[in-house]
């Protein structure tokens, strides 16, 4: 027997409470409220015949990107492949795609569940499993394309319809169609304020644009929404980096203690990840970050030699040579190379072409062989989106790059890159200081003097 869940969409099991189940572990997933395995777990306990219901389990492991969660993964999806002969058509093409994903094929995921959405416009899994795995890979136009051959079929009467109207708001922003996204986000917090997703997406437009204090009160303003979602880490970041780009360190360091700073190893990334990432952009900065390095160092080096993202490869790097662990960069850099020379997975070509090199960057700079970082950096600044995440999250290596210039005395090059930064956002205290920072040492005082100008009126407000 073939029922439906709450949009329409067929699911081979005849226990619509349990279909109705599955859409309260969905809905934690999407809002990033509550424990989405757990409560598929409980349903699975009493349905272990209810195929979608492992197709979903399976399915939001794989974004974890955690060999900590992998063998959960593969057993959901050997739960799931047992039933294949009593499985619809969707249901089959969630197995394939989770299939794909554990042999590595993470494009090969996204297009099994492209095919299951042409033909399911209404599945809100299958969408959302396809544009956040095209974040993950970086395929920005992916992020927002997947939602647009959909969106036309949507409207606020269907269910989930403020997560379709986040989704498509992000990809918008990635793709720099600014105006749109933030209406659209917007849209989506008129309808559920707490979506954490939507608040992202709003926060990416204000981050891109450079409109810093409005930034910092919309976040604040939202903090008591999201503030306790799974999300929440990620969106102490964004607020942190607002703060950053006017110089106020202090507010940074507020962000990161009590925020950002957890004192024991998670099974979510973004702590670690969005935590690694602040320290760095203040050492590029000469900000002494105390002892932060060492217990950050402590949570990645379990991890230093798993490979499965060359995302969280580079942010384990940042804290290895941060603390001086040498031992563990140098396993994580033979982990590497080891890899790329025998893998033939879609991460194979993000670690090769980005990863890799950034890695080798990072270990560079902290042994203050600038130049060879600015070579490396250099040549693959033009496909840094191969590495995955946001072009907010890729900035680091713009300005590892930059940074790496004028330590180097590549004065000229310094200031071309720091011009290219003030063209894209002329309110940063940081980008002006730049400028001055290249023009001094060209010599041009004068247009030093003019910069830094800038960047102290900016700092005053």
């Amino acid at each position: 027997m073939t029922l439906k869940d709450i949009r329409g969409v067929p699911v081979s099991y005849s226990d619509q409470k349990a279909i109705d189940a599955m859409e309260d572990a969905h809905i934690c997933a999407m809002s990033f409220y509550g424990d989405p395995i757990g409560r598929i777990d409980k349903v699975l306990k009493e349905h272990p015949d209810f195929i979608m219901g492992h197709c979903f389990k399976a399915a939001w492991l794989t974004q974890t990107l955690e060999t900590r969660i992998y063998k959960r993964m593969v057993a959901a999806l050997n739960a799931a492949e047992a039933l294949w002969d009593k499985a619809n058509d969707r249901e089959k093409g969630h197995i394939k795609a989770v299939k794909a994903w554990i042999e590595g094929d993470f494009y090969g995921a996204v297009q099994q569940w492209e095919a299951v959405l042409t033909r399911y416009p209404y599945d809100l899994l299958a969408l959302q499993l396809i544009h956040l795995t095209d974040v993950l890979l970086g395929d920005v136009a992916g992020q927002r394309d997947c939602v647009a051959r959909v969106f036309a079929l949507w409207d606020e009467d269907m269910p989930g319809y403020e997560f379709v109207l986040g989704f498509y708001s992000f990809g918008l922003e990635e793709n720099a169609d600014y105006l749109q996204a933030e209406e659209l986000g917007r849209m989506s917090l008129a309808i559920r304020p707490d979506n954490p997703y939507a608040v992202h997406s709003v926060s990416h437009v204000m981050e891109m644009q450079g409109r810093q204090a409005g930034g910092i009160s919309f976040m604040r303003d939202r903090a008591p929404s999201w503030s306790k979602s799974h999300f929440a880490n990620h969106l102490w970041w964004h607020l942190s980096l607002f703060h950053l780009d006017i110089g106020q360190i202090d507010r940074v360091f507020d962000v990161y203690d009590n925020n950002l700073r957890t004192p024991h190893q998670t099974i979510d990334k973004y702590e670690e990840l969005d935590a690694a990432a602040l320290l760095w952009r203040l050492k590029l900065l000469g900000v002494d970050v105390g002892d932060r390095w060492a217990s950050l160092a402590d949570k990645w080096e379990p991890s230093a030699s798993d490979t499965l993202y060359a995302f969280n490869d580079v942010h384990a790097m940042m804290t290895f040579v941060s603390d001086g662990r040498t031992e563990a960069a140098q396993k994580l850099l033979t982990a590497n190379e080891r890899y790329i020379d025998h893998a033939t997975d879609a991460n194979t070509a993000m670690s090769r072409e980005v990863g890799l090199p950034f890695c080798q960057a990072l270990q560079d700079f902290e042994n203050e062989n600038y130049n060879s970082c600015v070579d490396r950096l250099l040549a693959v600044r033009y496909r840094t989106h191969r590495l995955g995440g946001s072009h907010a999250q890729r900035d680091i290596i713009a300005w590892t790059l930059l940074e790496a210039a004028l330590r180097s005395k590549r004065y000229g090059l310094a200031l071309a890159l720091a011009n290219e930064r003030c063209a894209l956002k002329n309110t940063s205290v940081q980008n002006w200081n730049y400028v001055a920072r290249a023009h001094k040492g060209l010599g041009d005082i004068a247009k030093a003097d003019k910069a830094a100008a800038r960047a102290q009126s900016l700092m005053a407000g």
